[in-house]
């Protein structure tokens, strides 16, 4: 026999709850990208990208910065993909909740994120200014989309 008292929210959790726990996600991520901000200038400043790690594929670049890398670089590679689950969760629970604007703006800013994450890899393996641009760039993007998140769920 099926149970269906667990489809019930708890008593603890209501309605109105809900955007309070967007706003506490959203939060998380502006929290989250200021950090990877102060991290990828520190990485650009004063970590030299291993030799073997240039000219290496997208994906390779990922790897080898979380497994071997600097330790400032595999912090901020880890960072990096938490924040992308994050974005993800983000959309997820905006769509869920119907809250258009907050999903769209989630949605703008996770894009933001894997193009930074793309651009990030990109400059592990070429060493281009222009990439690493392109990475500061998408992420203020981002620290826009979710700053008006913040904004448009109120307080």
């Amino acid at each position: 026999m099926l149970d269906s008292t667990r489809t019930q929210q708890p008593a603890d959790r209501t309605p109105a709850d809900r955007p309070l726990l967007l706003r506490r996600i959203s939060l998380g991520m502006v929290a989250g990208l200021l950090v990877q901000y102060g991290l990828g200038m520190i990485v650009n400043l004063y970590v030299s990208v291993p030799a073997r790690d240039q000219g290496a594929g997208v994906l390779t670049a990922t790897g080898r910065a979380l497994a071997s890398g600097p330790a400032a670089l595999a912090v901020h590679a880890a960072l990096g993909l938490l924040l992308i689950l994050g974005a993800v969760n983000l959309v997820i629970r905006a769509a869920l909740l119907r809250q258009r604007l907050v999903a769209w703006l989630s949605a703008a800013g996770l894009l933001a994120i894997v193009g930074a994450a793309a651009s990030g890899a990109a400059f592990v393996s070429s060493g281009a200014d222009g990439s690493s641009l392109a990475m500061a760039l998408l992420t203020g993007v981002a620290l826009l989309c979710y700053a008006v998140s913040l904004f448009a769920l109120g307080s």
